[in-house]
């Protein structure tokens, strides 16, 4: 299987995992239950606008981005979803801020999906003890993606 094709699969299996976790927890967010067929097609088509719709949004809300430290993100992020629950008939969003904790739920789970898995690019390490030295590298920027030391 292509790794393109392999990290496609694996982030679609990501996203219905929590969009399901999401759909269980708050209120306003359903799916006919008796077609798990509309959740895939439902992550489907958030994957599709997150891959093309979401980078031209961050784009063109940048300085709201920069001036919230982020949280806008999961405004488009919310945003992205309820536009989901508009396009497919058999995946409802009732409200924006339903949406807007339903991302929240979705981006919770991913993060800790992609932690216990060790895909993608975040990385949580856990050390006992000093903190060790820096090397040059470190320092200039040329570590291997972002890590949250606890």
């Amino acid at each position: 299987m292509p790794p393109r094709l392999k990290e496609f699969l694996w982030r679609w299996i990501v996203t219905t995992v929590g969009v399901l976790v999401a759909a269980h927890v708050v209120p306003g967010i359903h799916y006919d239950r008796g077609h798990w067929e509309a959740l895939l097609v439902a992550t489907l088509v958030l994957g599709l606008l997150n891959a093309f719709l979401r980078p031209l949004l961050m784009l063109l809300s940048l300085p709201l981005v920069v001036f919230t430290l982020g949280f806008f993100i999961l405004i488009i992020n919310a945003g992205l979803l309820y536009l989901v629950g508009q396009l497919v008939k058999a995946f409802q969003v009732d409200r924006f801020s339903d949406a807007f904790w339903g991302a929240l739920i979705i981006s919770i789970v991913s993060f800790f999906l992609q932690v216990l898995t060790g895909t993608g690019n975040t990385q949580v390490r856990f050390r006992r003890g000093r903190p060790r030295p820096r090397s040059r590298s470190d320092r200039k920027g040329n570590g291997d993606g972002p890590v949250i030391d606890v």
